[in-house]
């Protein structure tokens, strides 16, 4: 795992809102994080730096 839980607080990222809901596991999700994987499969979540408004149109 790349991330833990703790560090998550207050990133940002790249995710898609608009989707409709899906069963994910035990949950359901109405969002898609984008990411890439690394050698190892593990996913890497696409950030955004320098920061911008949240809820930017990503292009």
């Amino acid at each position: 795992m790349l991330y833990r839980i703790a560090d998550l607080i207050g990133c940002r990222v790249a995710a898609v809102v608009n989707f409709a809901p899906r069963q994910i596991g035990s949950f359901m999700s109405g969002v898609l994080v984008l990411g890439f994987p690394d050698a190892n499969g593990a996913v890497s979540w696409i950030a955004v730096d320098p920061a911008v408004p949240n809820g930017g149109r990503l292009f």
